[in-house]
């Protein structure tokens, strides 16, 4: 079989990814355990770490491991050795971080949402350039921004395509962020960033898959496979929010929030509480309620909001089945605001499932919180800025 230069700048981007990798997540490591673990040669190792080490992506960790009588120098991620900015334009404040690329979070900040699209973009302008003027911690150069909008995003193109609660429709964020600040930049869903946060940073570390069930104003799923996002055919893989849980829903046209998202999401929540208790009668039943009064109120007895909880478990556990059937991911992470109220819904979740699917799915909280999407634009842009590729 005869080999063109394409195979080999192939083959070259995937033992570099593999051995940057390997020292990331399992370093300090000598160069040796590197080859062996990965059945690369020796002399390729040695290559590609000299050029990870000019770039300051690793570093001697100052350890060695005596192995035949001879000690061996272990090397370890330089996590320090840079910084990024991520963004999470999805709440009702636009947030950001700079942090290093062990997930350290060096300095962050909020801007409130504007109310027009060129709004919204100042806005963004206006937070990256406050976190680029805090004054560094350690000097690390900027290696990058990820921006995580809430959108369908042409990530390829750095496009939002249509961003509701942005005022944005086909909007070259990439291009004009890069034009503005001259730093490499990436675009993506948010909830996708979210579940690639996790899985470099939070729950979902160590895994090979992950699915982030995030749910909030909306419910969205964020899906890893091998270290990379899915993002479908069509680039709207994970819209779980459109999933129909009655027979009732089909049929019916969804433009806005989808058949789930009515139902499961804080705004569908707040509203199925409202309406219990206005059958009920009790007083001040029309006023606005927020998803954590609900959960509270769970939480002491009142039957009117452990009907609510209940039945959000209801509609999430088809979620999960649907994950857990379609994809099978080795864990499957609730996050977005629900995530504070895990103690309510996962155990109930799982009660539901039992029986009913061939395989209970491992489901747990986020341990990121709000940082997921900006710990996950950690993880993108060391990715794009290292060409990074698995088979």
């Amino acid at each position: 079989m005869k080999y063109t230069s394409a195979d080999a700048r192939l083959m070259r981007r995937l033992n570099r990814s593999a051995i940057l990798d390997m020292v990331r997540e399992r370093g300090p490591i000598a160069r040796s355990q590197i080859a062996r673990q990965l059945n690369i040669s020796m002399p390729t190792v040695m290559r590609v770490v000299d050029e990870l080490l000019k770039e300051d992506l690793v570093r001697w960790s100052g350890d060695s491991q005596v192995s035949g009588g001879r000690p061996r120098e272990l090397l370890a991620f330089n996590g320090e050795g840079y910084s990024v900015i991520g963004l999470d334009l999805g709440g009702e404040q636009l947030y950001g971080t700079l942090a290093d690329l062990n997930g350290r979070v060096l300095a962050e900040a909020s801007l409130p949402r504007g109310s027009l699209a060129q709004d919204n973009l100042e806005q963004v302008y206006t937070l990256i350039q406050h976190l680029l003027d805090q004054p560094p911690s350690s000097g690390q150069p900027l290696r990058g921004i990820g921006v995580g909008a809430p959108a369908l995003t042409l990530s390829d193109q750095g496009l939002v395509t249509w961003a509701p609660s942005l005022g944005w429709r086909d909007l070259p964020l990439r291009d004009l962020l890069i034009e503005r600040f001259g730093v490499p930049v990436v675009v993506e869903n948010d909830v996708n960033l979210a579940a690639l946060g996790e899985y470099g940073f939070g729950a979902a570390r160590g895994t090979d898959s992950a699915a982030c069930l995030s749910v909030g104003t909306g419910v969205g799923l964020g899906i890893i496979l091998e270290r990379k996002i899915y993002r479908g055919f069509h680039q709207s893989a994970g819209e779980i929010g459109y999933l129909p849980p009655f027979l009732s829903c089909l049929g019916e046209r969804y433009e806005g929030f989808g058949a789930l998202e009515t139902l499961a999401s804080a705004r569908g929540i707040e509203q199925r509480a409202i309406q219990r208790r206005l059958e009920l009668g009790l007083a001040g039943a029309s006023g606005r309620l927020r998803t954590e009064q609900v959960f509270q109120a769970a939480r002491q007895g009142q039957a009117w909001a452990c009907q609510v909880v209940s039945e959000t478990a209801d509609y999430l556990a088809f979620a999960a089945a649907a994950i857990s059937l379609l994809i099978d991911p080795q864990v499957i992470v609730l996050g977005g605001d629900l995530a504070r109220q895990a103690d309510l819904l996962i155990g109930p979740i799982l009660q539901r499932l039992d029986g009913v699917i061939p395989v209970q799915p491992r489901l747990e909280a986020s341990r990121l919180g709000g940082r997921a999407a900006v710990l996950g634009a950690i993880m993108l842009v060391l990715d794009i800025t290292t060409e990074h590729v698995v088979l």
